[in-house]
């Protein structure tokens, strides 16, 4: 097999030497803005949010299922938290648990409606998409701020020059690929996106694992709103907006494939880093936002149309990755 035939099969590969070479180019044309500690670092903190979302949902995807609901639900968690706190006054430890509760009842009806009812995906997760934005809207309204100083503090403390979103989701990262790499729990969703029928034969319990896995990213997404909200200081209904397409991007990028049973959790998180210099990138180029909303989905199309030839020409298979996934 080609060097460059193995090189595209390991995205982790891959997208590690893409991002070297961007970083080591964007460095050279812009010698005294991309390279310095303050922008690495702020790239860092923009993509944290969206790498813990991303963490559940390349999981969710090595099923071989997505959710579309994940931005909303980011915006829901954060404002019924921030809710609680400013109009009733309850403290913050029972406030956040309050809104990891909504995340996680929200990623409960998903999963039992895709893998108990049997509804699309895709159409679960569209409509909850529109439900939980509407209910993120009648919480936070235009805004709620002045939240206390001890809820603030969980996004806002910095760490060795970096902000604790940026340590919360190298720890997600970490333990997500302990467990996704060397826990048969989490590695049955690799025979469930590459085989479901041959999964559910072998005594997987396949409808349950669905169902976990659309709680783990609601989860996921609803710790990434709280975290969000306390680290700007408030909780907006406009949080997380295009979010699950950004995330989608970037796990297609970093391994999965739409088919299911194949992926790699630091995967999801260097497909997070490229879009999050890419968009610096664009950012220090003075590129129109219009344009950059265009590239981002040019890269969405270009990730899926580069997997879709693996699978074709190369006779790449979820088996195969499968295989040398759970090795």
């Amino acid at each position: 097999m080609k060097l460059s035939t193995k090189l595209l099969q390991d995205r982790v590969i891959t997208l590690s030497i893409t991002i070297a070479i961007l970083i080591i180019i964007s460095s050279i044309i812009w010698p005294t803005k991309f390279p310095t500690f303050d922008n690495l670092s702020l790239v860092l903190l923009n993509l944290s949010i969206e790498t813990i979302v991303a963490v559940g949902m390349m999981i969710l995807m090595i099923s071989g299922s997505f959710d579309l609901s994940v931005g909303s639900v980011v915006a829901f968690a954060g404002g019924f938290t921030g809710f609680l706190m400013y109009y009733f006054g309850v403290f913050v430890p029972v406030a956040i648990l309050a809104g990891m509760g909504g995340a996680i009842f929200i990623g409960f009806i998903n999963g039992y409606l895709v893998a108990r009812v049997g509804i699309n995906p895709l159409i679960q997760t569209l409509a909850m998409m529109g439900i939980v934005r509407g209910l993120a809207l009648m919480v936070s309204g235009a805004g709620i701020q002045n939240f206390p100083e001890s809820f603030n503090v969980i996004g806002q403390t910095v760490i060795l020059g970096f902000q604790t979103p940026v340590w919360f989701m190298l720890i997600i990262v970490a333990l997500f690929s302990f467990l996704v790499s060397k826990t048969t729990f989490f590695r049955k969703y690799y025979y469930i996106g590459g085989n479901e029928k041959a999964a559910k034969l072998s005594g997987i319990r396949v409808e349950k694992m669905k169902i976990y896995s659309f709680i783990l990213i609601s989860a996921l997404a609803g710790f990434a709103g709280i975290l969000l909200s306390s680290r700007l200081g408030a909780a907006m209904s406009t949080s997380g907006q295009g979010m699950e397409l950004r995330v989608i991007t970037a796990v297609i990028l970093g391994g999965a494939s739409l088919l299911g049973g194949q992926g790699k959790i630091v995967g999801a998180m260097l497909g997070t880093i490229f879009m999050g210099l890419i968009s610096n990138v664009m950012i220090l180029a003075r590129v129109s936002g219009y344009w950059q909303q265009i590239i981002l989905g040019l890269i969405l199309i270009l990730a899926v149309v580069i997997d879709i030839i693996l699978k074709k020409n190369v006779g790449v298979t979820p088996k195969k990755y499968l295989k040398k996934a759970v090795e």
